[in-house]
């Protein structure tokens, strides 16, 4: 009979983790294990994926952890928990690692099983605390990288018998290089250099348009797509017409056609000061972009430097500049390591890799769960 797992995030929208959380749920052996979603808020395109699936999703109404709700959603989740005969719960970010990992270990005998897909510096405070009280309590800790598998260690002070390495997985089936119609503010002829991510301040977008402006001579009809919505899009518009190459710009919102714009990029830019293992910067690699990317996080463990991409230093705009200008400049080099990338990713981090991977470490625990 199937063992019954509960995979829990705040929302059901996009977001890296609420993506990871449908990629798993959808694609767990059937045979092994019956997947269920929790959530506080359900509606979004993820839940939407999941309930075309076939997957059920509960919903837990908390939206304050200072409301009487917080205490009634708790109930209800450990009542959910016992009534179903769930025997995993694991919660894939911050907000829900705070609030199921207390309520699974301590009002059930269901294992409890977190995650870590960022540096704990991007937890807010009130909410870091939290999680790193859980620590004790999961009976193991989910990361998607080696990068943050030293980071529980070496910062967070976590036993490595407790931390468990599962590399996300992206559909490769919707990711994947080929020709396609660019969008239709990119010209058919212009060299695209562009970024698919949201606009916060840690994926340092500033740093790319600055290199941007160094190189826009270095070829005729360079274009910057900026593909994405957030807080800091205003500010990189304004940053744009200061830096006089507005004209070569394309702001485009967040979108569901992310594969068409990620064939569309010839070189495809992630800057980021703090990363861990970017799903953005693997569907850029699977649709066949030449990937340059800040050697933070988990970034060095998708691109090899000099051969399935090219790592610069983060913040460093003459380093990207430098970068960029090898790559506009050597259209055989571009092509070479485009196509290696594709292979890289192909090969490793496939939906079916991932869920076969989260799979073995839920079979882990319950085995020895049930051997005492």
């Amino acid at each position: 009979m199937p063992r019954r797992v509960l995979l829990m995030a705040r929302e059901l929208d996009l977001g890296g983790s609420e993506r990871q959380l449908t990629v798993i749920a959808k694609a767990l052996d059937r045979s092994r294990f019956e997947a269920l979603v929790g959530c506080f808020r359900p509606a979004g395109l993820r839940g939407q994926e999941l309930s075309a699936a076939g997957v059920g999703i509960a919903h837990f109404p908390v939206y304050s952890f200072a409301s009487p709700a917080a205490a009634s959603g708790a109930w209800k989740l450990a009542r959910f928990i016992r009534s179903r005969g769930i025997d995993l719960v694991h919660t894939f970010d911050y907000p829900l690692t705070a609030f199921a990992i207390p309520v699974g270990h301590f009002f059930t005998r269901a294992i409890v099983v977190s995650s870590q897909r960022a540096h704990r510096g991007l937890i807010p405070s009130g909410y870091r605390t939290l999680v790193r009280a859980t620590d004790r309590l999961a009976d193991a800790i989910v990361v998607n990288c080696e990068f943050l598998r030293r980071h529980l260690e070496q910062d967070e002070g976590v036993a490595s018998s407790r931390i468990r390495l599962c590399y996300n997985g992206i559909d490769l089936d919707e990711f994947q290089s080929g020709d396609s119609s660019r969008p239709a503010e990119l010209p058919a002829d212009a060299l695209v250099i562009g970024v698919v991510c949201a606009l916060r301040p840690e994926k340092d977008l500033p740093s790319l348009l600055k290199a941007f402006a160094c190189v826009r001579r270095a070829r005729a009809g360079l274009k910057l797509a900026i593909v994405g919505g957030g807080p800091l899009l205003a500010a990189l518009k304004s940053q744009a017409r200061e830096l006089a190459i507005v004209d070569e710009c394309v702001f485009a919102p967040a979108t569901d056609r992310v594969a068409d714009w990620l064939r569309a990029i010839d070189i495809f830019v992630l800057p980021s000061r703090s990363e861990a293992l970017s799903n953005s910067l693997m569907e850029a690699m699977a649709c066949g972009c030449c990937a340059a990317a800040s050697n933070v996080g988990g970034n060095p463990e998708l691109v090899r430097n000099g051969e399935t991409g090219l790592l610069f230093e983060a913040g460093d705009v003459a380093d990207l500049s430098a970068r960029l200008e090898l790559l506009i400049g050597n259209d055989s080099l571009r092509r070479r390591l485009a196509t290696a990338g594709v292979q890289w990713i192909r090969e490793r981090f496939s939906v079916r890799s991932a869920a076969q991977r989260m799979g073995e470490i839920y079979g882990e625990l319950l085995e020895r769960r049930a051997g005492g």
